[in-house]
């Protein structure tokens, strides 16, 4: 069957069809685009591919469902920033997949990108400066200014186990804290995020 891959809008009708021509096709069309777009987010290429058939199964089950009045890109992104919010979820409980996410990002050069984002940093920002002083401070001197426990010990005059304390509860409190508005959605600051939910 010939179809027209220039208009966009008789793809989505004809999927709506189940017509599997017209899915391969917009695969064919969105794929490469969307992998890269998920590489940018997950820092891995394996996880990516993944998540890219994640998000296009997503798509088939749902067929029925979309709108060819509106644009598919646009909802093909939002089905794969969906698809990434849940494994981000599923890695803030997974200390395994967490570790390997950090280590995936640290192979980029392109890191920096996540300090982009003005407003996920200030929701952090607010996230920490909720913190009781004692342990903001601990927290900042450890995750930010990157100081060891021993230095930070003898400089607050505590013990490392009270800084264990203070890091282990700061980290509970900023992850709530940031899970309840949702600023995980955000996938770029997610990654920036990471090291300092460990």
């Amino acid at each position: 069957m010939y179809i027209n891959t220039s208009n966009e809008k008789d793809l989505v009708m004809l999927l709506s069809k189940d017509s599997e021509t017209a899915f391969e096709e917009l695969y064919r069309l969105y794929s490469h685009r969307l992998l890269g777009y998920l590489i940018k987010l997950v820092k891995s290429e394996d996880v990516a591919v993944e998540l890219l058939q994640d998000a296009f199964v997503k798509i088939w089950n749902n067929r029925h469902n979309i709108n060819p009045e509106q644009s598919f890109r646009s909802y093909l992104f939002r089905i794969a920033e969906n698809v990434v919010y849940d494994f981000f979820r599923k890695a803030v409980r997974d200390k395994k997949l967490m570790q390997a996410l950090i280590n995936s990002a640290c192979q980029y050069s392109h890191v920096e990108e996540s300090f982009s984002d003005k407003e996920n940093q200030q929701l952090l920002k607010d996230a920490i400066n909720s913190l009781p002083p004692k342990r903001r401070r601990v927290f900042e001197m450890i995750k930010i200014e990157e100081r060891s426990y021993e230095e930070v010990s003898l400089l607050l005059d505590v013990s490392t186990s009270t800084i264990n304390d203070h890091i282990v509860k700061a980290t509970k409190s900023i992850r709530e804290n940031l899970e309840r508005y949702q600023v995980i959605e955000s996938v770029l600051f997610f990654g920036f995020l990471l090291p300092y939910l460990l």
